[in-house]
């Protein structure tokens, strides 16, 4: 099974040699949606290669206000972790399951070893870190230079990208959350958008119109 787990989403991109390897020495976990992947300050013992299902990976300030930086999705790994654990240092982050989540957890002790031994695992991971990076980038400029209103849209937009649907089940609690605002704020600036026409409101739903 797990063999199967890794060649329907990393068989094109790892060497087959990689792939029986991975296979001998991981294991598969399933996590429901809403539950954590990972928390902070979690002891990094596996790194995740998500099959399949959405993570959302939020950082928390010495304040306790949070802010999600990215999304995983299929093909995906959190390339932080990765750093965490060559330096052996705990999370710094924690994963939020926005949709069921599949993935393979590759043992941190072979991680050197396979970064030495195989081409394609060194480029998928300084791939998932250049891609990761630049999307905490666009996360950092959305709180700097954009207005709430445009950093709520964006949000959005991105949401609705990840979920492949323009209509997703969020509350205003948990977007105020994401974005680290407050509810009342968030429900105002939602109105507005309604009554410009991007999006259309139902109870604990949104619709976003293109």
């Amino acid at each position: 099974m797990l063999k199967d787990l890794l060649n329907s989403c990393y068989g094109t991109i790892f060497e087959k040699g990689l792939i029986q390897e991975i296979e001998e020495v991981s294991l598969s976990r399933v996590v429901e949606k809403g539950d954590l992947l990972i928390d902070i300050d979690d002891e990094l013992t596996h790194v995740p290669l998500i099959v399949d299902g959405i993570v959302k990976i939020i950082r928390r300030d010495r304040h306790g206000d949070e802010l999600v930086l990215y999304y995983l999705e299929s093909g995906h790994t959190c390339a932080i972790s990765f750093v965490n654990c060559i330096n052996q240092n705990r999370s710094i982050f924690k994963g939020y399951v926005e949709e069921r989540v599949t993935a393979v957890m590759i043992p941190v002790d072979y991680i050197d070893e396979w970064l030495r031994k195989y081409r394609s695992f060194r480029h998928f991971i300084i791939d998932s870190y250049h891609f990761r990076l630049l999307e905490m980038v666009d996360s950092i400029d959305n709180l700097a230079f954009l207005k709430l209103e445009d950093r709520l849209f964006a949000y959005l937009e991105e949401k609705r990208k990840v979920l492949n649907s323009d209509t997703f089940n969020i509350t205003h609690q948990e977007i105020a959350n994401d974005i680290n605002s407050s509810r009342t704020v968030i429900s105002r600036l939602l109105k507005r958008l309604e009554e410009e026409g991007k999006v259309r409101m139902h109870r604990n739903r949104l619709h976003v119109l293109s």
